[in-house]
């Protein structure tokens, strides 16, 4: 009876999972959920569409500093991007890669690539308290290498907070670094 009474614990035990709603994995399995705005939509390139090539987690911060607001007297000042710093994980939750100035992603020497804004900017404000979503392109004149040789988009969506403080700063030497985290989609026309 004991050994019984054992077993029904062990088993009810095994069949409970715990989710890590922390993890790289669960908000890249939970991005695929998302509505994705028209504004930053990939195109269709019919007849053969899009594929995605990688799926990664970022965390890091975005990187602000003091610029002094033209004609204004006294002197103000209000935040300028200046750019992301942010590690890249992959859905088995490890660290790949990094996101940096540029906007630049490289998840080694020889594979790495360099975005661009559409013009006019394809971006989608989903959450006002966080920085937009938007869709990329590779730049002109940097060709993507390695893993990303055929990416012809990038995605970011589901962004969590890295907007600019609504404080202004004080002096013009202020900076100030806003954690956030995004999911970045990458792919390549057919």
């Amino acid at each position: 009876m004991l050994l019984a009474f054992y077993s029904i614990i062990v088993m009810s035990c095994s069949h409970d999972k715990v989710t890590d709603t922390s993890s790289p994995s669960y908000h890249i399995s939970q991005s695929e959920k998302e509505t994705i705005p028209a504004a930053i939509a990939l195109p269709e390139n019919l007849p053969n569409g899009n594929s995605r090539v990688a799926t990664f987690y970022a965390v890091g911060v975005q990187k602000y500093k003091a610029q002094e607001i033209p004609g204004s007297n006294p002197v103000a000042y209000q935040w300028i991007f200046v750019a992301p710093q942010a590690d890249l994980y992959d859905i088995t939750n490890k660290k790949v890669g990094t996101h940096s100035a540029g906007p630049d992603w490289q998840l080694s020497a020889a594979d790495s690539m360099f975005g661009a804004s559409f013009s006019p900017p394809r971006t989608s404000t989903v959450d006002p308290a966080s920085i937009d979503w938007l869709l990329l392109m590779p730049k002109t004149g940097k060709t993507p290498t390695g893993f990303f040789a055929d990416v012809s988009y990038v995605q970011r969506i589901d962004t969590k907070g890295g907007k600019a403080p609504a404080t202004p700063p004080v002096n013009a030497t202020d900076v100030i670094d806003v954690g956030y985290t995004a999911i970045y989609r990458f792919s390549k026309i057919n």
